[in-house]
């Protein structure tokens, strides 16, 4: 008998007489696996939340081999009760690439006595391997932590819950979540723990995309604390369902359908074939887009910019590609890319606006522009184009970044305030140029600031509220109304000006349900605007009313920007901001959807009734 066969029928025997004990021991495999992971979860907060002792480090590194081996054996069980081991292996690559490194890595030690990384680095010392084995271990874990949450993912299809209150619990729980990890002593270079408040407004700005801030993200905050202020832009920008469906969709089994039904609802995409492949091709594109844009950034810094190690620049470099990204606006720096030295990395500022506008435009667009079977299909059948939804968007955004940088250095050249050192007036003409484009960018959605945003003339102002207003593209990661809501609105009124019945562009119609959307999206936004601004001006009487506007919109449209008032808010402000930033985030329509109660049916109507308008 061939040997393949042998086994594959020694294997069949064992499978039959084990059978019986497969879903007990399977059951019990899962319950410690959560577990250890929520146990192994709490130790890392601990441990990188509190100061340690070199004793306390190593009784922790003993916790984590512990569970890392834990992982190894429920994973070779459930591979070995599984009647179709190969399919097993293929179907949890994901989960099994990261046991295998940690297996492999056990194994050389116990072989030879060395651990694989000092086999790969032979030039490290003892206190180095040791170093990068447990910073590498902690990585391995938290991987393994996030494939439990995506296994856990796989049964938010059996939730008999709405979408819209789904999205909005996920958001609620990252924020909470955000602000108890940055009130840890170690996350802040202060005594003692972040005030509460100032710990939520940090965490709502940055799990919203927002970047407004109340402390100075520079001196206030450690690197664990920028770097948990990384993590939630991360999460915020990818959206946390999204995120646990990635690593859901690595497991045995994917995600189902009312699963899928869900990701399509709350992320609007189109159609289900969408939802099962867009959630993997988001990551693919950000992951890939932050990881070029962290290279270039890297590689543009301007020379008077002094880092302290390398570590150091590739740390400052990745979280400006992620925060541009992911439209948020938070920097490194106490005056954002106004930072003196930092203002002059013109290149890096373009690389920056490049990011931004990916981001914004967002992964649907970037997904029918540059997809290999889009780009294939083309080819082949040049008489297709883009998408409607794709070229609305990216003609949308191209020409209100061009009326953004005309009307910003028309505008600006008046400003006899930017002839100050760093001004506007003090810049040669390819200088001025980069940045009316950077800032009429970064203004629609990111937050970033070239240019100090003080002194900017009033009619800059305005012009900036508006673009703020517009904001980024639908399934971007900036806010505001979005481009295609505002080019809807705008075609509705001319079709109605020039007496057309339907909504028509590029030789399509845009249906009355799509009208409706936009219009009703325009009116709550404005309405969330007037509503806080009101507040505003009642809790802040003597901040002059231009910059209350200014703030509440920035927050509304979760771009970030501020005329320099965001500090000086009482509480109750910045509670009003809180919110602001938070339904601007998860959108004025999911908020109107979650807390409305939807009709039972639609198959009526009374007759017509004639209302004077105008």
């Amino acid at each position: 008998m061939p040997l393949a066969k042998l086994i594959q029928s020694v294997r069949e025997r064992i499978n039959v007489r084990i059978y019986s004990s497969k879903g007990r021991v399977t059951s019990i495999l899962r319950f410690f696996r959560v577990i250890v992971a929520l146990a192994m979860a709490a130790m890392l907060v601990y441990v990188h939340g509190f100061p340690q002792s070199l004793i306390d480090l190593a009784t922790y590194q003993l916790w984590i081999r512990f569970a890392l081996l834990f992982f190894v054996v429920s994973f070779l069980v459930r591979w070995f009760f599984d009647f179709e081991p190969s399919k097993y292996l293929k179907s949890n690559v994901f989960e099994a690439g990261i046991l295998g490194v940690i297996l492999l890595d056990a194994l050389f030690r116990i072989s030879i006595g060395h651990p694989f990384i000092g086999i790969i680095f032979t030039n490290l010392t003892e206190f180095e391997i040791a170093y990068w084995r447990f910073a590498i271990s902690q990585i391995l874990l938290l991987l393994i932590i996030f494939v439990e949450l995506g296994r856990f993912s796989q049964l938010l299809g059996q939730l008999k819950i709405n979408p819209s209150h789904l999205f909005i619990a996920s958001f609620i729980l990252l924020i909470a979540v955000g602000t108890l990890l940055l009130m840890l002593p170690n996350m802040t270079t202060i005594a003692g723990a972040m005030p509460f408040m100032d710990a939520l407004f940090t965490s709502v700005s940055a799990s919203c995309v927002t970047g407004l801030i109340v402390v100075d993200t520079a001196t206030y905050f450690t690197w664990k604390g920028q770097l948990v202020i990384l993590v939630l832009i991360q999460l915020g920008g990818l959206n946390i369902i999204s995120f646990a469906s990635f690593f859901g969709a690595f497991l045995k089994g994917g995600i189902g359908l009312k699963h899928n039904l869900m990701i399509r609802d709350v992320m609007s995409f189109d159609t289900l074939s969408d939802s099962r492949s867009l959630v993997k091709r988001i990551f693919l594109f950000t992951f890939i887009l932050e990881a070029a844009g962290a290279i270039f950034i890297y590689m543009t810094w301007d020379s008077s910019v002094v880092f302290s190690s390398v570590p150091s620049r590739i740390f400052h470099s990745v979280f400006h590609s992620v925060s541009a990204f992911n439209n948020a606006g938070f920097s490194t720096y106490t005056n954002g890319l106004f930072e003196q030295g930092v203002r002059n990395s013109y290149v890096m500022h373009f690389g920056i606006a490049g990011l931004i506008f990916l981001g914004g435009i967002g992964v649907t667009v970037l997904n029918d522009l540059f997809s290999p079977e889009r780009l294939r299909m083309r080819m082949l059948t040049p008489w297709r184009r883009l998408e409607t939804s794709t070229r609305l968007s990216l003609y949308t955004s191209l020409i209100l970044i061009f009326v953004g940088a005309i009307g910003f250095a028309a505008l600006e050249s008046f400003n006899a305030a930017q002839y100050a050192e760093g001004g506007f007036l003090r810049m040669n003409w390819f200088e001025q140029t980069i940045t009316s484009i950077f800032q009429s960018m970064t203004t629609r959605t990111a937050g970033f600031n070239s240019v100090d945003i003080s002194i900017l003339s009033v009619p800059t102002l305005l012009m900036f509220m508006v673009l703020m207003v517009i904001g980024a593209s639908s399934g971007g990661t900036g806010g505001g109304i979005k481009t295609s809501t505002f080019a809807v609105v705008f075609l509705s009124a001319l079709a109605t000006i020039r007496g057309k019945k339907h909504v028509q562009i590029y030789r399509r119609t845009i249906s009355n349900e799509l009208v409706n959307k936009a219009s009703s999206i325009f009116l709550f936004s404005v309405s969330v605007i007037f509503i806080g601004v009101f507040a505003l001006t009642i809790l802040e009487p003597q901040i002059p009313f231009l910059h209350l506007l200014f703030e509440q919109i920035s927050a509304v449209a979760t771009v970030g920007l501020s005329t320099g008032i965001t500090g000086e808010l009482s509480s109750a402000s910045r509670i009003v901001i809180i919110l602001s930033m938070f339904v601007g985030r998860v959108g004025v329509l999911t908020v109107a959807v979650a807390i409305s109660r939807r009709v039972d049916t639609n198959n009526y109507k009374y007759r017509e009734a004639h209302v004077m308008l105008g």
